[in-house]
Parts: C-alpha cells; structure tokens; sequence
C-alpha cells in the first residue's frame, strides 16, 4: 500500500514497494523501476539565474537519499496537493495532483515568458497510481488518459489568454506507475480508463478551485 508524507519541502509517494513508472520527471525519466516518487518545492532563491538546474536537483536528491526516485520540481506549495482515490470493479487508481496556473499555455502557441522567475511556475504535478499490473502498451495508454483529464479539467476552468483557452502548463508533468503485468489495454472504454480519468479529472480539478481561490492571480 502507498503513503504519502508531506516533509516539507518535499511530498514523497512510498509506493510500498518497487514498480514501473513512466514519466518525463526532470529526475529519472522514461521508463523505470522505482518505490518512490517525489514533489521539490522550489522558490526564487533555490534557482538563481546561473545555476544548473539539473546538478542542484540531483544534489537534493542525494542529500535525501532519494536518488533513484522519480522527481519532480514545483513552486506550489507542497502542502497543497489533491489526492483522490477511485475503485471500479478490481481496479483501483490513485491521483495525486499539486497545481498552479502560473504559466498557462494553449496548445500549439507560446506566450512570451523571458524573464520570467522559475521559482513562480506553479504547473501541474500528477501522479497516477494503479493497482492493476500492466504492459508498457498500456502504460502509455494510461498516460494518455491521465493526460486527457489533465487537459478537459484546465479547459473547463476557462482560463483566456491571448492565443486562445488555456489546456494546460508550460511545464506540466505526470508519471503513471503500475505493477508490471500483462493487461494491454487501458482506453476510456475499460474499467482502467474510467478509473484513471475519473481519479486524475478530480484531483486536477480540486486543485485548480483551491489554486484560483488562494492566490487569485490575473490569468491574462
């Protein structure tokens, strides 16, 4: 079974034992095998101008102990995260979202964001935890759906910038992770796809209310 502890400022998910997990984390990417997947919240004075990014994380990381976890990097508050869990029939999904609005994009379009401070980008953290063994066909499939929830939840929030609604962050990211298994398909029309999209459509949803209702920031 998974626990989630709020060490701040870290959030780290103890998947309870070893699994694959499929992300594009800043901090093991890809496909891998790992029992822990974490949040670094992050401010302005953590990522001064010059600095390697990918060096100060990795050193982070290390100090914790925490260097084969999967990892990510967020200004929202850690303290601020959704997590909602869905079971139909004998699957069951996690969803653990941290969510900030800060650096909206519409899909296809860029808004011009030079000189803007890494330590503000709130964006949108997920975590999609599955009980269900799976193929990586169907992990990638699970991929997809979270991200489609991702996307219908920000859309719905009806967040207008120049180019257009927004559909997401410019630095969002999602890891699915899921005993290895021999299930291979995961679409909307199974009882995965359901449980995946309900889970990760709440939990983003959740976090988009509490987001706007906290730091009521101009959105244009």
């Amino acid at each position: 079974m998974s626990v989630l502890t709020l060490d701040h400022p870290w959030l780290d998910l103890d998947l309870g034992a070893e699994m694959q997990v499929l992300s594009w984390a800043p901090n093991r990417a890809g496909f891998v095998t790992a029992r822990h997947i974490l949040w670094r919240e992050v401010r302005n004075a953590d990522l001064p101008p010059d600095l390697d990014v990918t060096e100060w994380f990795s050193a982070e990381l290390a100090a914790r102990g925490a260097s084969q976890a999967v990892a990510f990097l967020t200004s929202r508050h850690v303290s601020c995260h959704h997590d909602y869990t869905v079971q139909i029939g004998d699957t069951t999904v996690r969803a653990i979202a941290t969510v900030g609005l800060s650096n909206i994009e519409r899909v296809g379009h860029r808004v011009d964001r030079s000189g803007h401070d890494w330590g503000n980008w709130g964006t949108i953290n997920m975590v999609i935890e599955l009980s269900t063994g799976l193929t990586h066909a169907a992990m990638l499939e699970t991929m997809s759906i979270a991200v489609q929830a991702r996307t219908a939840a920000v859309i719905e929030a009806g967040h207008v910038l120049p180019t257009g609604v927004a559909t997401g962050t410019g630095t969002d990211c999602v890891a699915v992770a899921a005993p290895a298994g021999s299930q291979i398909h995961a679409g909307l029309h199974t009882q995965i796809g359901e449980a995946v999209g309900r889970a990760a459509y709440t939990a983003v949803s959740a976090g988009i209310s509490e987001w706007m209702a906290t730091v009521k920031r101009s959105m244009t």
